[in-house]
């Protein structure tokens, strides 16, 4: 029971971050001019790089801060400032500079190949997304825990990897209002992740103090 409550938390906090929904409209702009073909290909392409990308920050995340000197309390403090905003740009349906700005939107017009970049990183797996993995799989201690979150990992990359591969009916079925609605429904529930990261930051920062 309380493997599955994990794998339920891991998979929406990563979910919510990644934000299928959100990437698949700004792919589709990117790829206007591909065929189908070359899309479902830079799409496979980009979500595959992008998943290996969050898999590795999780699986050596305690090297890099150990290496760094940072604890883990320290970035759910920067993590909760930092997913706090893109929540409040989900809300209020802005695109968030944090996983993507407007000048790599430029930049990628120019690129033939943008599997890699702007697409896998940062679209996919910016900050926010290297933060969330890197909290929740230091958050546990189990080897069985731990492998419900590299699980939630890839089922949060296979859902984004089928909405790339078709995103054309989807966006067609889904429409801007929907599309709209689930965005700010999203940024709620990335709110309340960002606030439960810098509360307990915070707090055992302080604990540690006494």
């Amino acid at each position: 029971m309380a493997a599955l409550a994990f794998f339920v938390y891991a998979l929406t906090s990563i979910f919510v971050i990644v934000n299928p929904v959100g990437a698949m409209f700004t792919f589709m702009s990117l790829t206007a001019d591909k065929d189908t073909n070359e899309r479902i290909r830079l799409g496979r392409r980009s979500v595959l790089i992008g998943c290996l990308l969050a898999i590795v920050f999780a699986v050596s995340g305690e090297i890099i801060l150990q290496f760094f000197g940072v604890t883990v309390d320290s970035l759910r403090v920067a993590g909760g400032i930092i997913l706090f905003k893109v929540a409040l740009d989900m809300v209020y349906a802005k695109t968030s500079r944090e996983s993507f700005t407007e000048e790599e939107r430029n930049d990628a017009k120019d690129r033939g190949d943008i599997s890699v970049f702007p697409v896998a990183m940062p679209l996919l797996t910016g900050p926010g997304t290297i933060t969330t993995v890197i909290v929740i799989i230091r958050s546990v201690h189990t080897i069985e825990l731990k492998m419900i979150a590299i699980l939630a990992i890839l089922v949060t990359y296979t859902i984004t990897l089928l909405m790339f591969r078709f995103s054309t009916p989807l966006s067609k079925t889904l429409g801007v209002t929907v599309t709209l609605v689930f965005t700010r429904i999203m940024g709620l529930l990335l709110g309340a992740i960002a606030i439960n990261f810098l509360s307990t930051g915070v707090k055992n920062i302080f604990l540690s103090m006494l």
